[in-house]
């Protein structure tokens, strides 16, 4: 008898319990894996790192689940994510949910991992030696129809959370099960991998470990930086998290007008395109927030009072009671996540006394924000093997 994991490779979509489905999408080889890691990963993220060698080939399968947005009423969407499978002996495997960052283009998210670089580098180190690995793509990304859900909290969670049960369900069709979770993420990856650790806590859902790299737990914090002190290394491409996350803020919170009165007249409409992802030149898009953001939102209190800074204010994943091993690695010369903001969480945790340990702030040295993560994932993974 052929086991069902195998039968079901090239068989299309196949469904599963409460609405979810997969579809199997490829078959990536350790040969395939480990060209990411000695070619294209150093490529894309500008540092060499060692890995340990992958062992096994992976299967990948898209997924389709159905989820709420927390924010509009839980108005019922769908949504998409990754589920990849070590292609080995054994009927269960540790299970490692990562949690993308920032990207622009809809599909450059884990459920199209030709399109990932990200994505690639932990199948490659995760997935490739014996991890189940899952990425929820983020609801307006990969297949979804939404608008973009740019670090909107709840909605993340949400989309986290659901892709979780579903992963379960797919594992569960495939006669596969996961034991030991743990909960990973880099950039906004790393506020989105905070946030559902916050969700699992407080369902109940034991969490084994977990990690991020250049993870802003606090949007306030980050964006009062690049207005107010803006640092000499500061990344040209700061201006996409204000353009994002005030037109999914107008969206999923319902404030019609926000961004409009976020952006000068001049760079609105391209700011909209970049958003929607329409056509639309780069380079009309100024660097310069002073060109880009209205002169008031300069004035820390305006934009503390404002709209888009009372928003802002409630996008913080680490003011609660933190149970599970937690590290946020971070780099001391990453553009984007200043040293402060990297420490952020377990500065917050031992400030209110909590006794934790096990919450805490990793340098990966002088690195920069790609290449934090290239160098935090082979110690998230040493990390996650000894627990």
């Amino acid at each position: 008898m052929v086991p069902r994991a195998v039968a079901q490779d090239k068989s299309g979509t196949v469904s599963v319990a409460s609405g979810v489905q997969y579809e199997f999408i490829g078959r990536w080889d350790a040969d395939k894996l480990n060209k990411v890691l000695t070619d294209d990963t150093p490529k894309f993220f500008g540092v060499t790192v060692k890995y340990t060698a992958a062992r096994n080939a992976v299967k990948l399968y898209r997924v389709t689940y159905p989820s709420v947005v927390p924010e509009r009423g839980n108005k019922p969407i769908v949504a998409t994510g990754l589920v990849a499978v070590p292609d080995i002996a054994g009927n269960a495997f540790p299970m490692v949910s990562y949690q993308h960052g920032t990207v622009y283009e809809k599909t450059q998210v884990p459920s199209f991992p030709d399109q990932s670089p990200e994505t690639q580098l932990m199948l490659a180190q995760f997935a490739g030696q014996g991890y189940i690995v899952i990425g929820a793509d983020y609801f307006g990304m990969g297949s979804s129809k939404e608008p973009e859900g740019y670090m909107v909290k709840a909605s993340h969670q949400q989309a986290s959370y659901d892709m979780l049960l579903a992963s379960r369900a797919v594992l569960a069709d495939l006669k596969l099960s996961s034991g030991k979770l743990f909960v990973s993420g880099w950039s906004q990856g790393g506020f989105v991998a905070m946030a559902f650790l916050e969700k699992l806590e407080a369902a109940g859902v034991k969490v084994d470990a977990a990690a991020t790299a250049s993870a802003p737990v606090d949007v306030a914090v980050a964006l009062n930086g690049f207005l107010s002190f803006p640092r000499k290394n500061d990344a040209d491409w700061v201006n996409s998290l204000f353009i994002l996350s005030s037109f999914a803020f107008e969206n999923y919170y319902g404030v019609p007008g926000l961004a409009r009165s976020l952006f000068a007249d001049a760079y609105y409409d391209v700011a909209r395109k970049a958003y929607l992802r329409e056509p639309f030149n780069v380079a009309d898009v100024p660097t310069d927030l002073h060109k880009l953001i209205k002169p008031d939102y300069f004035n820390a209190q305006f934009f503390a009072e404002s709209a888009y800074g009372r928003l802002v204010a409630q996008t913080a994943a680490y003011r609660w009671v933190i149970k599970s091993p937690v590290r946020n690695y971070y780099g001391e010369a990453d553009e984007a996540i200043a040293v402060g903001l990297g420490r952020l969480a377990m500065t917050y945790q031992r400030a209110i006394g909590n006794g934790n340990p096990q919450v805490e702030a990793v340098s990966t040295g002088q690195t920069s924000h790609r290449g934090t993560y290239a160098t935090a994932v082979p110690q998230w993974k040493t990390w996650f093997d000894g627990l």
